[in-house]
Parts: structure tokens; sequence; C-alpha cells
């Protein structure tokens, strides 16, 4: 489990990664174009980064279906934070286009968050050669595709099945094995109780041998849960994220970073892999 990633080590055996969220989209899900603006993108890297953020995540197109991003735009939303970003913090782009991933990597990006699960092989093209890592998301259809009602019969038996076959589907076009991740796809294509079950056995996905990714903040699985609305999940998002951590993930996907951050390395040090900051309780 361990990882070189954008130039930095990684021991996932005993590691957490924080991945912050920044979307220069107007209509992501949860911030609502508050990072649009090329400014507001990079502030916002920069913040992520001094609260503790491992990576940052850069999206210039939704998952959930919305108005045409041509590639053109995507380039033009997520390039300038790449550069901007990184020197600040491992960069990943969220991209389902092969053409973006390349040129983000050319840029300095470290991973790639592929959400449409390698549905393009071409995909696995570019990044394979690279030192870029390629993260594989389950999901039942492609980004910014309406699938109303999903249905499995083993939700958790489909996802791991899914994850296994495009993993071998990349390591067969020429990514070596340390460049894989898996993302079980948390409400992407699944309601709240496919969510709930998977979560609670996402142990069974991380048998599969690859760093696995859990992106669950603010989703609709917490606030459906809780009956919250979107700006009041935080303490559900960080229970679900100590959850995820508990069950194998060793990366998570979240907003609220500082938080996070805090609830990670608390995790981190009960499961005895971190020492504490500082050590005076009762030492005198």
């Amino acid at each position: 489990m361990r990882r070189t990633i954008g130039g930095r080590p990684y021991d996932f055996a005993r590691q957490i990664a924080v991945m912050a969220i920044v979307n220069r989209t107007p209509d992501s899900f949860h911030d609502r174009g508050a990072t649009f603006a090329l400014d507001r993108a990079i502030s916002a890297a920069r913040s992520a980064a001094e609260d503790g953020a491992d990576w940052i995540d850069v999206g210039g197109v939704p998952f959930a279906p919305g108005p045409e991003v041509t590639v053109r735009e995507e380039l033009d939303r997520v390039l300038p934070v790449v550069e901007a970003a990184r020197d600040m913090a491992v960069v990943s782009v969220d991209t389902y286009r092969p053409e973006v991933a390349e040129a983000a990597i050319a840029a300095g990006a470290g991973v790639i968050n592929d959400t449409s699960g390698l549905r393009d092989s071409a995909m696995a093209d570019v990044v394979a050669g690279t030192g870029a890592a390629l993260v594989i998301t389950h999901s039942l259809a492609p980004p910014r595709t309406h699938h109303p009602r999903p249905q499995y019969r083993d939700v958790t038996a489909e996802v791991a099945g899914f994850l296994r076959d495009r993993a071998t589907l990349a390591l067969a076009r020429g990514l070596r094995p340390e460049q894989i991740i898996i993302d079980p796809g948390h409400d992407l294509h699944k309601n709240t109780m496919h969510t709930l079950e998977l979560t609670r056995r996402l142990s069974e996905i991380a048998t599969l041998g690859y760093p696995m990714l859990a992106a669950v903040s603010n989703k609709d699985f917490i606030g459906e849960t809780l009956d919250l609305p979107q700006h009041e999940r935080l303490a559900g998002t960080l229970a679900a994220v100590v959850f995820c951590v508990m069950r194998g993930a060793r990366i998570v996907r979240v907003h609220d970073v500082r938080a996070a951050v805090d609830a990670v390395r608390m995790t981190e040090a009960m499961l005895g892999w971190r020492t504490p900051a500082t050590a005076r309780h009762n030492m005198d």
C-alpha cells in the first residue's frame, strides 16, 4: 500500500489522505458556484492546503445532469487551478474526458478522478506510462446521465465486481497496479438504502487490494438519514468519514477540510498510526 502520488509518499496501510473539493462549476450540488470564479477557486485551494488537505480535487463538470460543458470550457476551468495549486498539495482533476486528463497531467495533476469508471478506455491509455494515479469510480451510467430508481440484487457485490473488472481493464491497457485507486461511488446511481448498505460492507470493497476513496461529504444519504438540508450535514459527514476509514477507506473527499482533517488525524492516532502533536497531560 505504499505509493508515490504527485511526488509525495503515502503509506496507505497506516495513513489517510484528505482530499479537498474545489469546483469550478456554477451548478455543483453543494457549493452552487461559490468557487466558480478563478480567483475564488485558487483562494479555496490555498485555504484547503492551509487547513491540512493532502489532495485538492478540481472539477469543471458536475456529475449530475445539466447544461453542456465543452471540452474547451472544461480545460479553461480546470487548468489554471491545477497550475496554481500544484505546489500547494497533490492536485486531482475530476474528469471523465481523456483529453482533459492528458492536459491536466501535463499541467501538474498527480491524480485523475474518473467518475465514469473507465467507460472510455482511452482514459487508461492517457494515464498509463505517466506518474499519475487513476481513480476508478462505480456508477450505473455515465456522468451527466439521469438514472432514476436504480436496482441492485446485491449492491456491494455488484459494485465490487464492477471495480474489479475495470481495474483489470486498466491493467490490460498498461496501468501499473500502484496507479489504481477505487471509489465505490456513494450515492452515484444509488438510493439511500443502497449507499448505507454499501458503507456497512465497505471492507468487502477494500479486499480488492487497491487504495479506496470514499466521497461521502454532505451527500443525500446523510441528509435523508438525518432529515437535514445540505448545509447542516457536517456532523453526519464526519461520522461517515470515520466509519469509512474504519472499513478500509484511505482517501476521503470532503468540503469542510479543517473539521475532516481533525477527525481523520484523531482516528489515525486512536488506531496507533500517528503520535500526538504534543504529550503533556499527566506527564509531570
